[in-house]
């Protein structure tokens, strides 16, 4: 008898190995399809774009301008729902005076084709060469920030050019090592198909570096925000968010403000 319930575990475990496998784009990825509302329902004007990533894929893109601008914001969002679920981040940054561009990975919102991880870096570089080569925007008053699953992204951008300041938000060192903390029972590096290894992005950027992360965060422990700060060569800084993994950004007050601009205002160029 107790072989055949060892036999039954270890037929469930097996189970349970080959769809972790199978599945985990499932799980990484939570697009939306349907649009919640345009900038313009927030009263902000926006122009309406489509990029073109390298291998032809057409993602949708929003620019909502701030009158006047100090700089551009190249925003990464996270691995749930679109662009349209980002507006309070862009009415931030336009009260701080930052234009943003909101892109949609692909099988995002109105974007083509399914999300992988090779595509989510070219629909990064869409979004790079249509503000740094077809509206001549000189780098350093583009900021790449990356938020969540969009950390590793900015960051293998920031690897590849030299923008004015690279920011990630509640970001993890890398999928394997985010997977075993939360699978625990899991040889979840061995399973892994997908690697987003932020850290080591980090290391080869040339840029200031800014890690923003919270010590309450649910989701991405605060551990991961120190070791991405101390990846960084720098110039860098560390600002502490409050609240949990989705709304700290937006919680924190005057204090995590000032600071933000604080660093911002001596990397951007004007």
């Amino acid at each position: 008898m107790l072989w055949t319930i060892a036999g039954t575990l270890a037929a469930a475990y097996a189970t349970i190995l080959l769809l972790v496998f199978v599945l985990q784009s499932r799980l990484l990825y939570l697009p939306m399809r349907g649009i919640a509302q345009t900038p313009a329902a927030r009263g902000m004007a926006f122009e309406e774009l489509t990029l073109t990533a390298a291998d032809g894929v057409r993602l949708a893109a929003w620019l909502i301008q701030a009158e006047p601008s100090r700089g551009v914001v190249l925003f990464c969002h996270g691995n749930a729902g679109n662009i349209s679920h980002r507006l309070d981040v862009a009415a931030f940054f336009r009260d701080l005076g930052l234009s943003t561009l909101l892109f949609d990975y692909r099988g995002y919102g109105r974007s083509q084709g399914r999300p992988t991880e090779a595509g989510t870096y070219l629909d990064a570089e869409a979004a790079w060469r249509h503000l740094a080569g077809e509206r001549g925007l000189p780098p350093r008053r583009i900021i790449v920030w990356g938020e969540s699953l969009g950390g590793p992204i900015a960051a293998w951008l920031a690897r590849q050019h030299a923008p004015g300041v690279l920011v990630l938000q509640s970001t993890f060192t890398s999928v394997p090592d985010l997977a075993a903390r939360l699978y625990p029972w899991l040889p979840v590096r061995l399973l892994s198909r997908f690697r987003y290894t932020t850290a080591e992005h980090v290391r080869q950027a040339t840029c200031p570096v800014l890690v923003i992360h919270s010590p309450t965060d649910e989701i991405v422990p605060y551990s991961h925000g120190l070791q991405l700060f101390e990846s960084a060569a720098g110039p860098k800084a560390f600002i502490e968010l409050v609240g949990s993994h989705n709304d700290g950004f937006l919680l924190s007050g005057r204090p995590f403000t000032e600071r933000l601009k604080a660093f911002l205002t001596t990397h951007v160029a004007p």
